[in-house]
């Protein structure tokens, strides 16, 4: 969603509303005045809203502002909440327990969602209210979170999803 400003010669207005390179309100004058200030400084010109009347134009640095937005831009999309997986067996041993549990400590820290997998394997599918047991336990290992999704029965095993 890039939206091409106008640039110097490619503003089509007659007046603009002029602001300077220090954010300085400079007012209403002609285009080819305000044009003319920009190439003293040795910048540029740009329309930043040409849907007001008169348009405002700003002096500023054009190369640098649209460098600036795109890593803006790019800072946001790498924003993006993720889903981390992490799966605990039916016999995992306590020190891994406390292991896992601290992974996934550090990632709801950093604001993900964590989808905790408790993995049954033959004859334990069996004994699966014994399963969901341990993963109740595994849970009060965390530190403060809340229940995403409730405590859910999969073929495999058992799966909940939580957050901070």
């Amino acid at each position: 969603m890039k939206q091409q400003l106008n640039v110097n010669n490619r503003i089509r207005a007659r007046e603009v509303q002029v602001i300077d390179d220090k954010g300085n309100q400079l007012g209403i004058m002609p285009t080819q005045e305000a044009l003319r200030l920009a190439l003293e400084k040795d910048l540029d010109l740009v329309e930043v809203s040409p849907q007001l009347q008169p348009p405002v134009a700003k002096i500023m640095d054009y190369g640098k502002y649209m460098y600036q937005r795109e890593r803006q831009e790019k800072k946001v999309k790498h924003k993006v909440q993720e889903r981390k997986t992490v799966r605990v067996g039916f016999k995992t041993g306590a020190h891994d327990l406390d292991f896992k549990a601290k992974q996934v400590n550090g990632f709801l820290k950093e604001g993900h969602m964590v989808k905790v997998e408790l993995t049954l394997r033959g004859r334990e599918k069996a004994l699966a209210h014994m399963g969901r047991q341990k993963l109740e336990q595994f849970l009060t290992k965390l530190d403060k979170f809340s229940i995403q999704d409730n405590i859910q029965r999969s073929p495999f095993g058992w799966i909940v999803v939580i957050k901070k």
